[in-house]
């Protein structure tokens, strides 16, 4: 049997601000993603999603578990797993090609495959002839397209992504999901995805872990039984989708009235 692509065991992650007590964002738990496949992680805000997320990164180390990717045990960042965040990540001064070859800058590739590869990401995320263009020429979809493409350009095994649609307008977003499943069709990428949104959730995944309020459990995990190919326009009509998105919602919303109760009763937390 073939080691998963991301296994996380008994995951805690516990901080101790200053003059503050302990509190527990992430308790136990355990996450398992198989190579190409595309798992998102779903709660209310504040849950500790993002904490996971940096914590499969290397960005966070847990307090307790074990994270492995193809079996071989990580506790730092590595090229072995691409990050892309909510925030455009870019180098101001770089243009749109140099900040996606900067990505390249330790790869003992040729200059000239290097170049090629570029090249072929550029193409892939639709910004032939915005090569030479800075980031403030760029419009806040494009930017993320900028930052899909350098997270993929080296090839990690794992893609994290965290809300990176979550600062765009309705419209562009529901572009950049199109964009993502495109590239993920064709790159079979493992992705580990982070979002609030449940129907970007169903649109994309092959499965769904939500989340419960702090401390961040595993609540629930739905698989994702629609076909691929997907698009957007076809999702507004499936009865399936929408079965989707209702069992998701309750499950989201039993979570964030237990998370509204606690602030409004923490004597009773």
């Amino acid at each position: 049997m073939t080691d998963p692509m991301l296994e996380m065991q008994k995951i805690w992650v516990k901080f101790t601000p200053p003059h503050r007590p302990e509190f527990v964002a992430v308790e136990n738990a355990s996450i398992t993603v198989q190579a190409n496949e595309f798992v998102s992680l779903i709660g209310p805000s504040g849950c500790g999603k993002s904490t996971l997320l940096r914590a499969a990164a290397g960005l966070e180390q847990p307090s307790e578990g074990l994270i492995r990717v193809e079996g071989t045990q990580v506790d730092r960042p590595g090229a072995d797993r691409g990050m892309v965040f909510q925030a455009y990540t870019l180098f101001p001064w770089l243009t749109v090609k140099d900040n996606i070859l900067f990505a390249l800058k330790k790869s003992t590739l040729p200059a000239d495959k290097k170049e090629d590869r570029v090249r072929q990401y550029i193409r892939m995320i639709g910004l032939e002839g915005f090569e030479n263009s800075f980031p403030n020429q760029l419009s806040g979809g494009m930017r993320q397209r900028v930052a899909i493409a350098r997270a993929l350009v080296y090839q990690p095994k794992i893609l994290l992504m965290d809300e990176p649609f979550g600062a765009l307008d309705a419209q562009t977003r529901l572009l950049m999901q199109e964009l993502l499943l495109h590239v993920w069709e064709k790159e079979r990428s493992t992705v580990l995805f982070v979002t609030h949104d449940v129907e970007e959730a169903i649109l994309l995944s092959d499965r769904i872990l939500v989340m419960t309020t702090l401390p961040g459990k595993i609540k629930a995990e739905i698989k994702v039984d629609l076909p691929r190919p997907r698009a957007v326009v076809d999702m507004e009509t499936s009865p399936q989708f929408s079965a989707y998105k209702k069992q998701l919602l309750e499950l989201v919303r039993e979570e964030a009235r237990k998370s509204f109760s606690a602030r409004l009763n923490p004597g009773l937390a």
